[in-house]
């Protein structure tokens, strides 16, 4: 008996699939036994996949890690070991810029298995109740915000995703040059624009991610909406938790729709392995149009594969959660890769997160934050 060890995150979205597609990879290939084991959502963001890579063979990677993952070389360039027709089919049904999110030198260092980006989510009972409606501006959700029903992640990976988002949609992406992350105008714009909001929302959401926000509204009534936190659609699915949400595009910003940052996992295999043979084929397996359109999804999976986003099967069973949100997907803005990238993303969400929370200059803001890119550039070595 072949044994592989697969490390992937603690939600149904994260554990279920990987867990479902396993056992019926083992049934078809029963020389083969896959283990799963799970790890929170802040240590899928922090923890490094190359110390993770000399202990499992398979990897569920965040796509910011390409780079470090690529540079180490602690995965391998599947594209170097998978057909070339299974590429060009991944390529072709990308989700967004998913596939190429994990793209360097030329080679894909992990399988787009799961698509994601910030969207929006009510629950539509409150909101019909109270005789209110679905955002459609940012008028509009400031409107809704000040009645006390909004809710978004506020933890600092996510409120430094957010800020992408602002400055995104007001005009300018960031980190188009290497002396700044975004220019002082748009930067004070963004700031100042996330700050009216925040200042509307409970404090208590400064200490959620996503996962708690979604929980947060479906366990209770108090919160109607939520304008942008990566998105589940396990909780617009009938009989996964109390409450049902519905999930929308993202409301428009001076006449455009809002434009989100593109996150998403991919699934990797370690350099290490002592079985790499068997864990690409069950990249392969895993990664298949077939698959991803039915096993993965239907186990609680979110696909990475194009056509199971078109799916209506899938979206008759997510209330048209991949059909409604998919135009937030095809936009979302992919943030930055090369190796010392995550020491940036380490440290800037505290500073956004403390003057969310706090106000101050926001000139000294942005100083800071150029301050912590500038450190990651020094570190960047690919």
């Amino acid at each position: 008996m072949i044994k592989l060890k697969g490390i992937t995150w603690n939600h149904t979205r994260g554990l279920l699939p990987m867990v479902a597609t396993s056992q019926r990879f083992t049934e078809l290939h029963p020389e083969i036994e896959i283990s799963w084991e799970k790890r929170s959502l802040q240590e899928f963001a922090d923890a490094s996949i190359e110390d993770l890579a000399k202990r499992f063979d398979l990897l569920v990677i965040d796509h910011p890690w390409t780079g470090f993952g690529a540079q180490t070389k602690a995965i391998l360039p599947l594209s170097d070991y998978l057909s070339g027709d299974y590429i060009k089919d991944q390529e072709r049904n990308t989700v967004g810029k998913s596939y190429g999110s994990y793209v360097f030198h030329n080679k894909l260092w992990a399988l787009p298995i799961d698509a994601a980006t910030p969207v929006a989510s009510a629950r539509l009972d409150i909101l019909e109740k109270n005789n209110l409606e679905v955002p459609k501006t940012y008028e509009d959700l400031l409107a809704l915000a000040k009645k006390g029903l909004v809710a978004f992640a506020g933890i600092p990976v996510d409120v430094l995703m957010s800020f992408y988002m602002f400055c995104c949609s007001l005009g300018e992406a960031p980190f188009l040059s290497e002396e700044k992350v975004i220019s002082e105008t748009t930067g004070k714009k963004a700031l100042q624009m996330f700050r009216e909001l925040a200042q509307l929302i409970d404090p208590k959401n400064f200490n959620r991610n996503p996962i708690q926000v979604y929980e947060a509204m479906v366990n209770s009534n108090e919160i109607a909406y939520c304008p942008f936190a990566y998105g589940y659609s396990n909780y617009s699915r009938v009989g996964y938790s109390k409450n049902l949400l519905h999930f929308f595009d993202l409301v428009s910003l001076n006449d455009k729709p809002m434009i989100s940052s593109l996150g998403g996992t991919g699934l990797a295999v370690s350099s290490f392995s002592q079985h790499i043979g068997e864990a690409i084929r069950y990249a392969d397996f895993t990664g298949s149009s077939e698959i991803q359109q039915n096993l993965y999804t239907d186990n609680g999976g979110q696909p990475g594969h194009l056509e199971a986003w078109k799916s209506d099967r899938l979206n008759d069973l997510t209330h048209d959660y991949f059909k409604n949100t998919l135009p937030t997907l095809q936009r979302a803005f992919l943030r930055p890769r090369y190796y010392g990238h995550m020491y940036f993303q380490d440290h800037a969400g505290d500073v956004v997160r403390n003057y969310l929370m706090y106000g101050g200059d926001e000139d000294k803001v942005l100083e800071e934050m150029n301050g912590l890119y500038a450190e990651s550039l020094k570190i960047q070595t690919i």
